[in-house]
């Protein structure tokens, strides 16, 4: 059996005991019921050249998982280089110092090296997954990455090639289009109306150097976050962030933008497309990630629409009518703009009924609120399914890292089923009175539906 082979057939032999193990080790058992037993020590490690990270040992099996994030993502690119965070992304491992891309590529596959990056509106984002007896080589080629990607012409070209066909091919996706419609009905001219993807003309403006002045701007230690999960100390991680993250420059050029200031509440846009059945998005201004309203509208939009088969609207408009195949709500709590919205996908007949249930929907859980049945419910689900879904080292990692990016305290963790349960039915219907105007939502409708009419023109895209 050769390296390759070896390290590959012990990482999938490790899953199953990654799965137990990781949820047997951070959240026990307890005899409290679902979401009492948390108990996870998570540990600030401050390296010898001042980089923080946070860290939950694992000692169950020989693997590392580091996660980390820069402030700032996709809506700090450049008007008219819309994209250029996202090529980024799609680049920093296609060479790096003096390893070209393919020797590049190599290194990480015989050494079942997991590197990747993304990139949101709000973030730039990394991962790292290794055995710890890569970890060493695992680190060198992180570091090289993010400090000296080569930006060779043949990658640059390929990749931006992959992202054009992309944009071209959601150009006809009406769940692409039913989204992008409604992010810049309701945030134009703010950043956030901008696709993170880009468009045609955008990716192909972005140069050479462009990438090289966003590597050199905006990958500093000022707005680094990381998060580590595996079979190592602090000890062992010092050094480690040092090498990962050492040689990145102290500030970054980042510059915090405005506020995104909500439009066209309560109108109604159509795009007329030749489907069968509608893709539906609908939403409006919602709660920040740090408003003390926070865990109470959490609770809601599960009994509302996040909580699946259970939530109202599944039972109102699927269940009991069945006019969707599809619908649902969420919290999405950005760091400039906050909503509470959702989705519906149904046949072009059913669109009028289904939105007038969602509205209706809505207004009963603004006048009504929720009953102690729903309430308890819900808490028992979104407390006792928290560790499943923590059931990686990679996705542990992730949660460090977007508890410091929320200023979330390092004790979250356990203090989390508390902050749910203490949510109480007064909360919630404070909470609905003043979130919910189902006349304020912003619907969007993409397909052909009947008896649906716009009430503003859709902006385009």
């Amino acid at each position: 059996m050769t390296e390759f082979m070896r390290s590959r057939w012990l990482g999938g032999v490790v899953v199953l005991v990654v799965v137990v193990g990781l949820v047997y080790l951070l959240f026990g058992s307890s005899d409290d019921g679902p979401g009492k037993g948390y108990s996870v020590k998570v540990e600030r490690v401050v390296s010898p050249g001042g980089i923080e990270a946070w860290l939950v040992r694992d000692h169950t099996v020989p693997i590392t998982a580091i996660e980390f994030s820069f402030r700032g993502g996709a809506a700090h690119d450049p008007k008219g280089k819309e994209g250029l965070a996202n090529l980024v992304s799609g680049l920093l491992d296609e060479g790096a110092g003096e390893i070209k891309s393919q020797a590049f590529q190599a290194k990480l596959e015989d050494l079942s090296i997991r590197l990747g990056f993304s990139v949101g509106r709000d973030t730039f984002r990394g991962s790292l997954k290794t055995l710890n007896r890569n970890r060493g080589e695992a680190v060198k080629l992180l570091a090289l990455a993010l400090t000296a990607p080569r930006f060779d012409a043949a990658p640059v070209e390929r990749v931006r090639l992959q992202v054009l066909s992309g944009i071209v091919r959601q150009s006809t996706d009406p769940n692409f289009i039913a989204g992008r419609t409604w992010s810049t009905a309701v945030y134009a001219p703010h950043p956030y109306s901008r696709p993170a993807e880009g468009t045609s003309g955008s990716v192909k403006a972005v140069t050479a150097d462009d990438l090289k002045a966003f590597v050199g701007g905006r990958f500093a230690r000022d707005q680094l976050i990381v998060g580590v999960v595996g079979d190592l100390t602090p000890d062992d991680l010092k050094p480690i962030l040092d090498e990962a993250f050492g040689a990145l420059p102290e500030r970054s050029d980042f510059k915090e933008l405005p506020k995104a200031e909500m439009a066209a509440g309560g109108e109604t846009f159509v795009i007329e497309k030749d489907v069968p059945q509608s893709t539906i998005v609908f939403g409006q201004p919602g709660v920040f990630r740090d408003d003390p309203d926070y865990y109470a509208a959490y609770v809601m939009n599960y009994v509302l629409g996040g909580g699946g088969f259970s939530s109202r609207l599944y039972s109102e408009v699927r269940e009991k009518r069945g006019l969707a195949y599809s619908v649902a709500s969420y919290l999405n709590p950005m760091r400039l703009a906050a909503t509470i919205g959702g989705g519906a996908g149904t046949a072009n007949a059913n669109v009028a009924e289904s939105l007038k249930l969602i509205r209706a929907e809505w207004e009963k859980m603004r006048d009504d609120g929720i009953d102690e049945e729903e309430l308890e419910d819900a808490k028992t689900y979104l407390t006792g399914s928290f560790p499943l879904r923590l059931s990686s080292t990679d996705r542990i990692a992730r949660l460090l890292v977007a508890m410091q990016y929320h200023d979330l305290a390092i004790d979250y963790i356990d203090r989390r089923a508390g902050l749910i349960g203490a949510v109480t039915r007064d909360d919630v219907a404070r909470v609905a009175k003043k979130l919910l105007d189902p006349k304020g939502l912003t619907v969007v409708v993409v397909g052909k539906p009947k008896s649906v009419k716009a009430t503003a023109r859709a902006p385009k895209i």
